[in-house]
């Protein structure tokens, strides 16, 4: 795994301090069916089951540093799949806060939270397996809800980011209207990468990266 995390620096991809403790903390080994275990640190996307895949290191490394998430934030992960990006994202909005141990549940404002939507529900409850077999400090500050993502969580909003893993053809509005001004939306559509950040009620600043591949929304 560290390896990997010096090809990512080197390849510019990965800079954030955050990021790459999560890289180095959660062992992507963990969120691979046993028979790819072997594999895990190859940067390339890997099958997981239901059509599925986890995703390519480089990518996940992108999308985490466009996202820009910070300790104490509260985020949407759309498609967690194996669990890897949620148990990353758990660990980042959580790393040096004083109540982040194992008596702790739920976001504060000493530490973030995590709520992980996977509509394939045998994808859903092998991501939380993964992570509460591996990580559970970091499974208490994630939410796994196995269904549909696209009315998001009104009762939970606002979000600080809401990160979709899965390829969409139009943002649901719910995703928008429950993110926080100055929270951060990245989602992939149409072959390219894409970040919004909220800059008011009904105001988006949307930027475009394009030459990425990913599985499709249901």
């Amino acid at each position: 795994m560290e390896e990997l995390v010096i090809k990512l620096e080197e390849e510019g991809v990965l800079k954030s301090p955050l990021i790459k403790g999560a890289f180095l903390k959660v062992d992507r080994k963990n969120f691979l069916p046993e028979e790819l275990k072997d594999r895990a640190y190859e940067d390339s996307a890997l099958p997981i089951g239901e059509g599925q895949t986890i995703s390519q290191p480089f990518t996940v490394a992108f999308m985490l540093e466009l996202l820009e998430p910070r300790r104490g934030d509260k985020i949407m992960d759309v498609g967690s799949g194996s669990g890897w990006t949620s148990a990353l994202l758990s660990h980042i909005v959580n790393v040096e806060s004083p109540t982040f141990d194992v008596a702790t549940v739920g976001g504060s404002e000493d530490g973030g939270k995590i709520f992980a939507f996977e509509i394939k529900n045998e994808l859903c409850e092998f991501g939380e397996k993964n992570v509460e077999t591996s990580y559970p400090e970091l499974a208490l500050r994630i939410s796994f809800i196995c269904g549909d993502a696209k009315d998001g969580l009104p009762g939970e909003a606002p979000f600080d980011g809401i990160l979709s893993s899965a390829e969409i053809l139009e943002v649901p509005k719910a995703w928008r209207h429950q993110l926080r001004v100055g929270g951060r939306l990245i989602y992939p559509k149409g072959g390219s990468l894409f970040k919004e950040i909220k800059l008011g009620e009904n105001k988006f600043e949307l930027k475009e990266y394009p030459g990425f591949v990913f599985v499709p929304f249901i």
